[in-house]
């Protein structure tokens, strides 16, 4: 067992050291509903919970690298690669589940949510692909953080034989991502609302990721997107309570990308 362990963190190091190599291979561009939702962008000025499909992890957390961001990783032996590199790329790491079971990766989420956001794959460990769990609403609901869907589209990418068909984009290709808008999820322990939340917030994202996937194949520019930019940030924020005389910047949802931002 420790031979495999020395094995996956050696193969993590690797990794978090070519895939962000490999990123400036693409050619990324990235638009938001609200550039204060992107831990990368100066503008960030909210911890949020992020939802995206597990078979988007290779071109996503690159992007991440040193950022105030911690990522739910389950204690399944498949998740070990995504724990050594989201900690080779400077992220926190949990290892556990939001909704089974996981109390302790729930205590270390609600004590991390202080100074970082949170990275969850809803379909994962092991699917079904493009099905959201009901655990990402939930936690949002108890530690009172909107959920933000990341979408991906990429341009003829190759697809694993892996029960997520992992999307490994091919040298020079356009990948797409869009940061959705921040859905505020009512602290409430109605399952059946909290259900209509997970329901629509999984529409919400599989609709992103068509308009991505639709981006990335015509090369159509998008209002106000950006190009992909790394940036290393302190990965520890902390901000001060939204005060109740004013309106909490950037928490509406815009009808089109980064109207608001322009």
């Amino acid at each position: 067992m420790e031979s495999i362990t020395r094995q996956q963190r050696i193969l993590g190091q690797l990794n978090s050291l070519w895939l962000p190599a490999a990123m400036n291979l693409l050619n990324v561009r990235i638009a938001h509903y609200d550039r204060s939702a992107d831990p990368a962008r100066p503008e960030y000025n909210q911890h949020v919970i992020y939802v995206f499909w597990h078979e988007f992890i290779p071109i996503i957390l690159p992007h991440w690298g040193h950022t105030p961001l911690t990522i739910l990783v389950s204690k399944h032996r498949d998740g070990e690669w995504v724990n050594q590199i989201g900690e080779n790329l400077g992220m926190h790491v949990v290892r556990g589940s939001s909704s089974r079971g996981g109390s302790a990766a729930i205590r270390k989420l609600k004590k991390n949510s202080g100074f970082s956001s949170i990275a969850i794959s809803p379909d994962g460990p092991r699917g079904p692909r493009r099905k959201m769990a009901a655990g990402p609403v939930f936690l949002a609901a108890m530690l009172g953080m909107p959920i933000v869907p990341l979408a991906a589209g990429i341009k003829n990418p190759w697809r694993l034989g892996t029960w997520d068909k992992m999307a490994v984009p091919k040298p020079f290709s356009r990948v797409r991502m869009i940061f959705g808008p921040k859905i505020h999820i009512p602290r409430t322990g109605d399952r059946e609302l909290l259900e209509s939340y997970r329901v629509s917030t999984e529409r919400l994202l599989t609709g992103l990721c068509d308009t991505a996937q639709d981006w990335a194949e015509s090369g159509a520019r998008m209002f106000g997107e950006q190009p992909f930019v790394r940036g290393h940030r302190c990965n520890r924020m902390t901000f001060d309570p939204p005060r109740v005389d004013r309106p909490n910047i950037g928490g509406r949802a815009q009808l089109a990308p980064d109207q608001a931002a322009a």
